[in-house]
């Protein structure tokens, strides 16, 4: 059997065995024990700080119905449908027999009568004894039992007006459960902030918000919006704590953000701007997104807006929260060239956009931008030392427009490492003759992108084994495994594409010295509003689940330590043989040494590694982190969000059956320490994920 077709076996042969149910504990192929060695001796490739990070796009409602914690879809009436997630109450809506309601309203352009940047509407309403609006949110809003929420509006009544404003949550089909006092509107004659706070009584789904307006007259209103009290770190206006949370855990080295395609636009008009997302969130330009009409029903999405409540001074903020280095991606005068393609005859604005946005960041307090990030509440630099120029360009036009960015930003701050791109594929004529012009230019990193089947990772494990190390460093910054899936949105984050993905991700690491940076794409998915799968973290109103790919990366995160340690098979690095992939590095801050092993065969497998040049302990207790499944195509899902999830076992000398209620038994590995080596012993589970860690030190 030739090795493609040993491959072929070896894929099957995992997939049928899941699907049968295999045991983890099942006899291991015991015919054949596979020698290892890892070489401790000196020191390794280094692994670069920002080895494993994230990759924000606001694709699948993201950012507004996602991660911004804003609940009031179209708060500032700027969609292009100025009423869109609006109505306007009638009679029959009421459900209070002493409410009669009526009156009218008008969507007002403020033109040139009133001074305003990016928020251009507002709504005129009259009224005559009780008038009242309905917001639906992003296909729903989610309320929980007993949480605070607090809504803000900007309202603007004539002096000596008399109106009161009422706030109730109903459910979908209109049931009041939760109602505010009755509250007097001020009434000055200029633009005033309202606020309250009210508690939902009822957890609920996909609730709506109401505004019951009593009174008789007239009044403006502008930037309706409800958030939750409790959003990450208790900022107002802030972000989804539980998704926040889960990029947290992940510890990512870097964040790049915010696209991807959204950078782009479908035209240069609708790009991404990133001088439009700052400065007061009121204030901030409103556009359509560019993945509003990029599918056909039912993953189109007429509703889907940049409010840019989420705007780059809270990606900046979000980078320094993770403890990620940010990377931004700016536009380079080039709008999506699977759409309109069409680029700009002037790039000035663009270089300018790009020295602008690195004093915003970095600048002190006295330049322009700098004083702007200030005002913002940040007086301090946000350390930018990242840079992307374009996303996904190909072709002559991205290369001359690359190389006037590269030269105006070296020459202006040679501290920002600059980031190019290798086109949409992972091979082909764009793909080859992006490096070749590139390598030319001096771009730090070149990001390639690769989503393909799952078989794909697995025969590009020693992808990077032959790369230049003179040229360019990589950036792996879109990559996700695209493999079988149902009806169900999160069944194409199967455990089998995070299996297969793990198996890539050894030969990743194993290259640390050219891969800097590796991030999977993309990040978030509304459940109920998605344009794209796979995605990494899935979510609806109330919930997220992490999927088994969100294992995998926090699993290779945790574990990635300082520098590579070789770990070999008959002298040859392990990337497929005997269907088992491997890569091991050393953290020579805390001496923990980090042995990644990903079997993708039908059995268990019978290792015996040996450390040499690594003194371990006699009384030494390992970490074993295990990420296996009885089925191929078993997912996480919100009905059963742990279905897949990682198991924690600690081992030492002695060898041992592991009994954990509920669960199959796993042989524990057994080490034993011969002076300057030691030996594990090891039966690696079918089709599994394993770190085992150890601590350890060189010997001398």
């Amino acid at each position: 059997m030739n090795y493609l077709n040993r491959k072929v076996f070896v894929i099957l042969s995992c997939i049928f065995a899941l699907a049968g149910h295999i045991q983890a504990a099942m006899p291991n192929d015991s015919t054949h024990t596979t020698h290892l060695m890892i070489d401790g001796r000196s020191g390794g490739k280094a692994v670069s700080s920002t080895m494993w990070g994230i990759f924000f796009e606001d694709i699948n409602f993201a950012a507004d119905g996602g991660i911004y914690g804003e609940l009031v879809k179209n708060r500032s009436f700027e969609f292009d449908d100025p009423f869109m997630g609006w109505k306007q109450l009638r009679k029959e809506d009421a459900r209070q027999p002493q409410v009669s309601l009526g009156g009218k309203v008008l969507i007002t352009n403020k033109g040139n009568n009133e001074p305003h940047n990016g928020n251009h509407r507002y709504a005129h309403i009259s009224i005559s004894h009780y008038f009242g609006l309905e917001n639906e949110g992003f296909r729903g809003m989610g309320f929980v039992k007993n949480e605070p929420y607090r809504f803000t509006g900007n309202f603007r009544l004539d002096v000596g007006q008399q109106i009161e404003l009422q706030l109730l949550i109903v459910d979908s089909a209109g049931h009041i459960f939760t109602r505010s006092d009755w509250k007097p509107l001020p009434a000055t004659g200029e633009w005033v902030q309202y606020s309250d706070t009210l508690t939902a009584k009822n957890t609920v789904e996909k609730g709506h918000l109401r505004l019951l307006l009593k009174g008789n007259g007239q009044l403006d209103a502008d930037m309706l919006s409800l958030f939750p009290v409790h959003t990450w770190k208790n900022r107002p206006g802030g972000l989804r704590k539980d998704l926040v949370q889960k990029l947290y855990d992940l510890h990512p080295g870097f964040i790049r953000f915010p696209g991807g395609c959204i950078v782009e636009g479908r035209t240069l008009v609708n790009r991404y701007q990133w001088k439009n997302t700052v400065g007061p969130v009121a204030e901030r330009t409103t556009i359509s997104n560019r993945w509003q009409t990029e599918f056909k029903a039912p993953r189109n999405a007429p509703d889907y807006y940049q409010s840019y409540g989420l705007g780059f001074f809270e990606y900046f903020q979000l980078a320094e929260d993770l403890g990620a280095a940010p990377l931004p991606i700016l536009n380079c005068g080039m709008a999506c060239q699977f759409n309109s393609g069409e680029v700009a005859a002037d790039l000035e604005p663009y270089i300018q956009d790009a020295l602008d946005l690195i004093e915003f960041a970095n600048g002190d307090t006295s330049t322009t931008f700098g004083r702007l990030r200030a005002r913002m509440g940040h007086p301090g630099s946000f350390h930018l030392q990242y840079l992307g120029v374009g996303n996904e360009q190909w072709d002559t036009q991205y290369f001359d427009r690359y190389k006037i960015f590269e030269s105006r930003l070296r020459t202006a701050h040679p501290e920002i490492q600059l980031v190019s791109g290798s086109g949409p594929y992972n091979s082909g004529e764009w793909f080859d003759t992006a490096w070749t012009t590139l390598r030319r230019l001096h771009p730090s990193l070149i990001d390639e992108h690769y989503y393909a089947p799952p078989e794909w990772f697995l025969k590009n494990a020693g992808r990077y084994d032959t790369y230049d190390r003179k040229g360019p460093k990589v950036f792996a910054g879109e990559y996700a495994a695209h493999g079988k899936a149902s009806a169900a949105p999160e069944s194409a984050n199967s455990f089998y594409s995070a299996l297969t993905e793990a198996a890539f991700m050894t030969g990743l690491e194993r290259n640390a010295d050219i891969v800097r940076m590796a991030s999977y794409a993309p990040l978030l998915a509304n459940v109920n509003a998605w344009q794209w799968r796979p995605d990494l973290i899935w979510f609806d109103n109330l919930t997220s689940i992490a999927t088994p790919n969100y294992y995998v990366q926090q699993i290779f995160s945790l574990s990635k330590g300082t520098e590579v340690l070789p770990i070999t098979s008959g002298n040859a690095p392990l990337k497929g043989q005997d269907s088992l992939y491997a890569s091991t590095t050393f953290d020579s801050r805390t001496g923990q040494t980090f042995i990644k092993l990903v079997n993708v065969s039908g059995r268990a497998k019978s290792l015996q590694i040996t450390l040499r040049g690594l003194r371990i302990a006699r009384n030494a207790v390992g970490k074993w982190t295990l990420l296996h499944s009885d089925s191929a195509y078993r997912y996480n899902s919100l009905q059963e969000p742990d279905a897949i999830q990682p198991i924690y076992l600690s081992f030492g000398e002695k060898q041992q059956e592991n009994k954990r209620p509920g669960s199959p038994d796993y042989v524990l590995p057994r080490v034993q320490s011969r002076g300057n080596e030691a030996q594990i012993s090891v039966s690696v589970p079918a089709c599994s994920v394993n770190v085992f860690e150890l601590p350890a030190r060189r010997a001398q």
